[in-house]
């Protein structure tokens, strides 16, 4: 399952925005990497790339929150440590058991389903107080 971007995920932010598709794709390189059999080397090549992506991510979303005192933080920060545990989680499963069918189905849902439902419950209410605040 490809994960696509939608209008509905825009959260206005230029920034922000560009590096949700920049997820996106990852995950969408991953699941690829996974499904296409390309072996265990490119398959940790593209999860190492999803993690680092993830802390730049996460870090920059972070420091726009605390610029513009998002209420929320604390939580926000929560939701981004968890979703790195889980995602470092993958990276051991997948040393241990090579890419395979259970690895995928965790992606799809841990890791792009997460991020999707992030975007659009969490990410947004932190755009729509930068902008309150501007």
């Amino acid at each position: 399952m490809a994960f696509l971007w939608d209008k509905k995920l825009e959260t206005g932010n230029g920034m922000i925005d560009q590096q949700h598709k920049q997820l996106i794709t990852a995950i969408n390189d991953l699941l690829q990497a996974c499904s296409s059999r390309k072996g265990k080397e490119e398959v940790t090549k593209t999860m190492k790339f999803l993690y680092d992506y993830t802390e730049k991510h996460f870090s920059d979303e972070e420091k726009l929150q605390l610029q513009y005192r998002y209420p929320d933080y604390t939580n926000h920060k929560r939701y981004h440590e968890e979703f790195k545990k889980v995602v470092r989680e993958l990276s051991m499963q997948l040393q241990k058991e090579g890419p395979n069918i259970a690895l995928i189905s965790k992606v799809n849902t841990s890791v792009g389903g997460w991020l999707l439902n992030h975007i659009q419950r969490e990410d947004v209410k932190v755009a729509t107080h930068i902008k309150s605040q501007q």
